[in-house]
C-alpha cells in the first residue's frame, strides 16, 4: 500500500514537498486555504520570480542554529533547482547570477508547478484552512472546514506570519505547537524600518546609492550597500531589507537602534573633505543649494544643509568650518533612529519560527514526533533578497518530501 502524505500549505515549499513525494511513490493530499496554491509565489521578484541565485554562500542564510540550513541547502542545490524547473519547462534566465523564468513571469513558475502536481495525481484541496493537526497512533488526523484527512505522514508547510493577505497568517506556528514543537518568536524581515525623526515627508521618493549600517545599544549587527529609498517615515530599499532582520530582533529585545547611512558610499569623511575642499574652490561664488548641485538629490541636499545649520541661499564663502564638518559627517555618517520595523503586512519574509533544535537537519523531520516534516518560512531559516528565501523553499520542500514518502 502506497505511504499516503499529508501536506499543509501549497506555497512554493509545500508543492515541490508534494511533488517529491508523489515521484517517489506516495499518495499525495496538498491542502491550501486560500482559493489557488502559490499565491504568494506570483508576487516575489516584483511578480518576475527570482527563483534562485548561482552565488550560494552559507552566511546568505540565517537561522538561530548555525549551519542547519546547509545540510537542505547542500542535498538540493542552485544547479538542481535549474534541473528541477527545466524539466518543467522553465528556461532560466541569468542576470549577473540572479535566476528568473525567461518569461519574466512568476505565473510561469506556478503554472509548472500546479501543471506538474496534476501529472503526478496529487490531490489538491483549496479553500481548506486546518483548524487542528493531531497523532493517533501511526496515523495524523487533520481537521478542516472540508473535513478530516488522515495519513501516514503531515508535512507543515504553511508558512510564516509575512504578507498575511496570500495565506501565510501563522496557522502553521499554531499546528507545530500543537505537537509540542517551540517557536523562536517570529518578526518582520526584508522589510522596511521607521525612523524617529520628523523631517522624512520632505524626503519621500528619493533614491540614492548608500552604506547602510545598522547598530543596537551602539554596537554594529549589520551593514549592506545599494539602492537606499528614502520614505515619508523612514528608510528602504534593498540595504535596509538586508539588514532588517537585525533591527526588529534588537526592537524585540527592546534596544536602542540606530542605523548610520553613508551618501557617498565611494568615500570615507577624509575623501569626503578633499572632494568639498575641491568643490569650494571650484564654486566658491555659488549658494550652498547650488553648491550642491549634482553632488546629491536636491531634496536630500535641502535636508541635509538644514540638518547642519546651513541656509539654502547662504553664499558658500560665509559657511563656517564647524558647519562644512557638520555638513560632510551627514553625507558620510548620518544617523538616523530606528523606532520601528514596518508590519507582517509589509514584509516579504520572517525571522524566527519553528525552532530548528528540534528538527533533524538532513530530513526536515521533527524530533518530537515521528512523521512529521517542516519546510519552507515556517522554519526558523530565512535568506538575504536575491532568490535565497525562493532556494530555502525548493531545497526544503524536496528534503521534507522524499523523507515523509520514504518513511
Amino acid at each position: 500500500m502506497k505511504r499516503h502524505v499529508l501536506i499543509v500549505g501549497a506555497g512554493a515549499s509545500g508543492m515541490t514537498a508534494a511533488i517529491h513525494a508523489a515521484r517517489e511513490g506516495a499518495k499525495v493530499t496538498l491542502l491550501e486555504q486560500k482559493e489557488r496554491p502559490g499565491k504568494k509565489l506570483l508576487s516575489t521578484g516584483n511578480g518576475r520570480c527570482n527563483l534562485t541565485n548561482r552565488d550560494q554562500k552559507d552566511e546568505y542564510y540565517r537561522c538561530s542554529q548555525a549551519g542547519f540550513p546547509a545540510s537542505a541547502l547542500g542535498r538540493f542545490s542552485a544547479e538542481d533547482t535549474l534541473e528541477f524547473f527545466g524539466r518543467l519547462g522553465i528556461v532560466p534566465k541569468d542576470r549577473n547570477g540572479y535566476i528568473y523564468p525567461n518569461s519574466d513571469q512568476a505565473s510561469s513558475v506556478l503554472d509548472a508547478l500546479v501543471q506538474e502536481l496534476e501529472h503526478l495525481g496529487v490531490r489538491t484541496v483549496c479553500r481548506c484552512p486546518v483548524t487542528k493537526a493531531a497523532k493517533e497512533g501511526e496515523t495524523f488526523i487533520l481537521s478542516s472546514s472540508q473535513g478530516r484527512f488522515r495519513g501516514d505522514a503531515l508535512i507543515l508547510a504553511a508558512g510564516s506570519r509575512a504578507a498575511p493577505a496570500t495565506g501565510s497568517d501563522g496557522s502553521g506556528y499554531r499546528l507545530a505547537q500543537g505537537f509540542g514543537h517551540r517557536l523562536v518568536t517570529p518578526l518582520p524581515a526584508l522589510v522596511q524600518l521607521r525612523c524617529r525623526e520628523k523631517h522624512y515627508k520632505r524626503l519621500a521618493g528619493v533614491r540614492s546609492e548608500a552604506g547602510v549600517r545598522l547598530f543596537a545599544d551602539g554596537k554594529l549587527l549589520a551593514e549592506d550597500r545599494g539602492e537606499l529609498q528614502l520614505t515619508d517615515y523612514g528608510i528602504s530599499g534593498i540595504p535596509v531589507f538586508q539588514v532588517s532582520r537585525y533591527a526588529s530582533m534588537a526592537l524585540h529585545r527592546k534596544q536602542d537602534v540606530t542605523a548610520r547611512i553613508n551618501f557617498l558610499p565611494n568615500m570615507d569623511q577624509r575623501q569626503a573633505e578633499k572632494l568639498m575642499d575641491q568643490r569650494r574652490r571650484d564654486l566658491g561664488d555659488r549658494t550652498c543649494i547650488q553648491w550642491m548641485n549634482g553632488l546629491l538629490n536636491s531634496k536630500l541636499s535641502a535636508v541635509l544643509l538644514f540638518l547642519a545649520g546651513i541656509q539654502e541661499k547662504q553664499p558658500v564663502k560665509s559657511v563656517s568650518r564647524s558647519q562644512w564638518n557638520r555638513l560632510r559627517e551627514l553625507m558620510t555618517d548620518y544617523e538616523t533612529g530606528i523606532a520601528a520595523a514596518n508590519p507582517f503586512e509589509n514584509a516579504q519574509v520572517c525571522c524566527g519560527g519553528v525552532d530548528t533544535r528540534q528538527v533533524k537537519e538532513e530530513t526536515l523531520e521533527s524530533l518530537l514526533v515521528e512523521g512529521l516534516y517542516f519546510c519552507g518560512e515556517l522554519l526558523d531559516v530565512d535568506g538575504i533578497c536575491g532568490g535565497y528565501n525562493l532556494q530555502w523553499a525548493w531545497s526544503s520542500g524536496a528534503a521534507a518530501g522524499r523523507s515523509a514518502a520514504a518513511g
